[in-house]
């Protein structure tokens, strides 16, 4: 019976290894980044490397003060390097961006707001369509607020 049970346990394990390493290569996150805070904005983006670098594939939705990051005339604090390695918001944003299968959007509402249209936007950030981030959203294995 000891020996059925631990070839179960075994089994189960092995299932478990193997169906986690199937979910990591296909794993989404959504980063909804809103605060006007560089330095919540540079974590958001630290944050969001590191699990890219573990195999998520990433989706950045940048939402009202927080979209500045997206522009090509991003203030100061979305551009400034901050300590302890001297990166700034909107550059490691922009190492986000290289990545296989990432995405950066902001809001849908956001350029409208600042009577701007799309090409104040750093080339390659999109501009998100409600119904498509609201699947992504859904779809999404894991999700971060900022």
């Amino acid at each position: 019976m000891k020996t059925m049970i631990r070839g179960a346990l075994a089994g189960l394990t092995l299932a478990a290894l193997t169906s986690g390493a199937a979910l990591a290569e296909d794993k989404s996150l959504v980063t909804v980044v809103t605060s006007p805070d560089a330095q919540t904005q540079l974590m958001a983006m630290v944050l969001t490397v590191n699990a890219a670098q573990q195999g998520a594939v990433p989706h950045i939705l940048l939402c009202g003060p927080a979209a500045d990051m997206a522009l090509k005339e991003a203030p100061e604090s979305a551009t400034a390097g901050q300590p302890p390695k001297n990166m700034s918001p909107q550059g490691l944003m922009k190492k986000v961006m290289g990545m296989p299968g990432a995405k950066v959007e902001v809001c849908a509402i956001y350029l409208p707001g600042k009577g701007a249209t799309p090409d104040v936007l750093i080339e390659g950030v999109g501009v998100a369509q409600p119904p498509a981030m609201a699947k992504a959203i859904m779809d999404a294995d894991d999700q971060m607020n900022f």
